[in-house]
């Protein structure tokens, strides 16, 4: 392996630590309501990362076309689309934590790569193999292990994993949005457009919540969570989680990734005393077996 390749993975590596931090900063910004909590997310990451961008593409201005006014439009349109597809994704995370635990949450939402799977073959045209749909049939299984079989299930819990399957099936979207956008845009200019497009999609139902939720949601640690989830896991994770990419195969960088659900269920537990159930624990082992199998 090269110093690059394990450069990859110790990057992969930090940003699963600020990955698995995120529902327990989610947890902690309550009682502020899930819309704003998405909505100063995203705002956060897109000054902190738009930042970047901007200091970056300035130094390499010789680098870059200048775009057309007719290439602005049609990117403004994209971005946007790409902005809604994203706010989406973590509108529907934050507020499955309101439903449902950490665990539930995580292991559902790290079934988004049977969906990037099944959207890249329908919009890339690129092949599935068959170890792959054995894996998808692998994690949904998975998935029946850790919802189906619950004993603490309720209805509000069931609510909850919806959402976050939802959050899954949009993140499927905005990665093979990604994709498509890798060799147009650099990752941090990229990546600034879209939590800012998210940001303004998000910003009239932040302004229509903000009446309705109560004094304590306006406390320093409630304020200082969001901007936590902004800086860390969205601006810092995503970037380290997309640097990977650039230096180790994609296969060992999503594995690794997909330990956010451990680290996750880890930390709500210590942090959160949610203790998972031998069910939870089981269905999240499994559905870890069945994204492997896809991801190789």
């Amino acid at each position: 392996m090269s110093p690059e390749e394990r450069k990859g993975l110790i990057y992969v590596a930090l940003a699963v630590t600020f990955f698995a931090t995120t529902p327990v900063f989610i947890v902690w910004a309550d009682p502020m309501d899930p819309i704003v909590k998405t909505w100063g997310r995203m705002l956060v990451a897109a000054s902190v990362v738009g930042l970047a961008a901007w200091l970056t593409t300035r130094r390499k201005a010789d680098a870059f076309q200048p775009e057309s006014a007719h290439t602005r439009r049609n990117a403004t349109t994209r971005f946007l689309a790409y902005g809604l597809i994203a706010a989406l994704h973590f509108l529907f995370y934050i507020a499955s934590l309101s439903f449902t635990t950490a665990a539930h949450s995580l292991s559902i939402v790290y079934t988004a790569p049977i969906f990037v799977t099944i959207l890249s073959a329908a919009l890339l045209k690129e092949a599935v193999r068959p170890r792959q749909w054995v894996g998808v049939g692998i994690t949904v299984l998975g998935v029946a292990i850790l919802a189906g079989l619950e004993p603490r299930m309720t209805w509000g819990m069931a609510f909850g994993d919806l959402l976050a399957l939802l959050s899954a099936i949009t993140f499927g979207f905005y990665s093979v949005a990604g994709r498509y956008e890798r060799d147009r845009y650099p990752l941090l200019v990229y990546a600034s457009r879209v939590y800012g497009a998210a940001a303004i999609w998000l910003l009239l139902p932040a302004l229509l919540a903000l009446p309705s939720m109560p004094p304590a949601a306006w406390g320093w640690a409630q304020l200082l969570s969001v901007v936590a989830l902004g800086v860390g896991p969205l601006a810092l994770g995503h970037t380290l989680y997309n640097a990977s990419l650039r230096r180790t195969h994609a296969t060992y960088v999503n594995i690794i990734a997909s330990q956010e659900v451990t680290g996750g269920i880890i930390l709500s537990w210590l942090l959160l005393s949610q203790v998972p159930t031998p069910n939870a624990l089981a269905g999240a082992f499994v559905t870890l077996v069945g994204i492997a199998l896809v991801l190789k």
